[in-house]
């Protein structure tokens, strides 16, 4: 269960000068801290306490709050006030179809656009995420890494429509990517399943590299959604 105190789980700092506006600078550090599970789903967000953590007005705090609900990422419960969001097994479900969907296109696109440097680099990033959870490294390093891939991934396909609403999605089930990662042996699964999309990719077949794609993102689902099941999502 989260602590109560928001201090306890998240280390935060008073926002200060920037470019941006000062409800940007907090909307985007509290969605950080959500995506980094500093914030768990489940867990209150006083509003006092991010007051005093981040050092701006109720308004800001309020303000930052709705968007971030509007993202998914926190629900507004009458009577408890914010709190993280934690996908329903319903939701998950529709999520997890729609990410094998827009991955797929994903892949589809970089076949078709990217670079031959780019597949090498697609390539070197699945070698990372590899050394990566053979090194032992904590879930959140092993979400890292397979981010990393995805960074590549995005950048050689050059759809921003598709990334700017893959990485919605992405965001509203960051604790279900962190849970299937976490299983026994499903990060070597997941070693195999990128290898053989990086083979499919530089064959450059859009065909087998987005249906390995789907098959990719559908076993995550799987055991994601059995861990839901069983409400062990935090």
């Amino acid at each position: 269960m989260p602590g109560n105190s928001l201090a306890a789980s998240w280390p935060a700092t008073p926002v200060g000068r920037s470019a941006a506006p000062l409800r940007e600078q907090v909307i985007a550090a509290l969605r950080q801290a959500i995506l980094d599970f500093h914030l768990v789903p489940g867990q209150r967000l006083v509003e006092r306490e991010l007051i005093e953590s981040l050092g701006v007005s109720r308004t800001t705090i309020r303000e930052a709050l709705r968007e971030l609900a509007s993202e998914g990422l926190v629900t507004v419960v009458p009577q408890r006030g914010a709190i993280v969001s934690a996908p329903s097994l319903e939701d998950a479900m529709d999520l997890y179809e729609v990410r094998a969907s827009l991955e797929s296109l994903m892949v589809q696109r970089f076949v078709e656009r990217a670079s031959d440097d780019q597949v090498a680099e697609l390539g070197r990033a699945v070698e990372h995420f590899a050394a990566v959870v053979d090194s032992g490294a904590e879930v959140r390093d092993i979400l890292a890494a397979k981010n990393t891939f995805y960074g590549v991934l995005t950048a050689g396909a050059s759809t921003n429509a598709v990334q700017q609403l893959l990485e919605a999605i992405q965001a509203r089930v960051q604790a279900l990517r962190a849970t299937s990662l976490a299983e026994p042996g499903r990060a070597r699964d997941v070693i195999g399943e990128l290898q053989g999309i990086v083979a499919a990719v530089a064959d450059r077949d859009a065909g087998r590299a987005s249906q390995l794609m789907a098959g990719h993102i559908r076993a995550a689902a799987r055991t994601a959604l059995s861990s839901l099941q069983g409400g062990e999502v935090a």
